[in-house]
């Protein structure tokens, strides 16, 4: 039985959710699949990875959501010499001027924030990427043998450029693992990019209201972990995870073909956690397959490791993902494949 409470506050989540889209629409144009998976993420307490060219207006989304969201905002811009302290902090000797003690003091760095943009994240070395390791799943920085947590909610939006790969680090398989989405971002249409045009040239700016502060995000966020899922959905979700990784059993020909590694049962926690986020945001207080089919592109496109012979065939991972949906039905019995 559904506890009343739980099914209001769903209710009340939803109408949140279109004023939150409402409010990003005001300077954001177009982009809905991109702000639906972002605000899924964020109330799934997962963080994001954004793939798309330059002027795409990533950062701007990233920062119209902090507004729109009340929360404190931070912007790391990616660099070669940039140092894992540039991020997390630093320890600085501060001297009492009426005792004339030294002491350490912390100095906290642009990651205690609520929101943090990692902006170009594949322009740093991996030591630097390393240092968001930490933070990203335990939601606190070690400096000088000290724990220091983290504020919440902790969300970290990672930018990528698809297209310049020269002077840059890709992130490891294990880095990339801890982002709940790999979120793509494509060119607006037509009629979108002639409204941004004159939205950004018109010199207006647009007055955001907040719609959630912190804690109202954090009570959201554990509601959406007691959304219940049916056992046959979990299941369905399952299937698609495994049937990811070559050499597990039964596999789908076109994975075996194409993939070197699959999906982790990290893939099948997000999998199954973004669908009830889904499932909340839309009003419904009961996961259906549609939600796991939804966002099983973003959870699995950076997890399935495709080989030399996707590369030379044009094969990529979002079309590997789409052959499992298509296959794989939710009662268990999978189309031949």
């Amino acid at each position: 039985m559904a506890d009343e409470e739980d099914v209001q506050a769903v209710d009340q989540l939803h109408v949140t959710y279109g004023h939150l889209c409402s409010e990003l629409g005001k300077v954001v144009v177009g982009q809905q699949d991109v702000i639906e998976q972002l605000l899924i993420a964020l109330f799934a307490g997962g963080h994001c990875l954004l793939v798309g060219v330059p002027g795409l207006a990533k950062t701007l989304l990233v920062r119209t959501l902090a507004e729109t969201l009340a929360l404190d905002f931070s912007r790391v811009q990616f660099t070669p010499d940039l140092m894992p302290a540039d991020i997390t902090g630093t320890e600085v000797i501060q001297e009492n001027r009426s005792s004339g003690e030294r002491s350490f003091r912390f100095l906290p760095g642009p990651v205690f924030a609520n929101v943090l943009l990692a902006d170009e994240i594949n322009r740093t070395p991996p030591k630097t990427q390393a240092a968001l390791l930490e933070a990203m799943q335990e939601q606190q920085v070690t400096v000088g043998g000290v724990r220091h947590a983290l504020p919440q909610p902790f969300f970290v939006l990672a930018t990528q450029n698809p297209i310049e790969q020269e002077g840059t680090y890709p992130l490891p398989e294990a880095q990339l693992d801890r982002f709940m989405f790999e979120v793509l971002i494509d060119y607006p249409d037509e009629e979108e990019e002639l409204r941004i045009v004159k939205q950004t040239t018109s010199g207006s700016k647009p007055q955001l209201t907040p719609a959630l502060d912190a804690a109202e995000i954090q009570s959201y966020s554990d509601l959406v972990r007691r959304v219940p899922v049916a056992d046959h959905v979990a299941s369905y979700a399952l299937r698609l995870v495994r049937q990811t990784r070559v050499g597990r059993g039964q596999v789908p020909e076109l994975v075996t073909k194409y993939v070197s590694w699959g999906a982790g049962p990290r893939a099948s926690l997000c999998l199954v956690l973004a669908a009830k986020a889904r499932a909340a945001l839309q009003g419904r207080y009961l996961v259906a397959s549609d939600d796991i089919r939804a966002v099983a592109a973003p959870v699995l496109r950076h997890r399935i490791i495709a080989n030399f012979n996707a590369e030379a065939d044009g094969v990529t991972t979002d079309a590997i993902v789409e052959h499992l949906l298509e296959n794989t039905s939710v009662d268990g019995t999978n189309k031949s494949v």
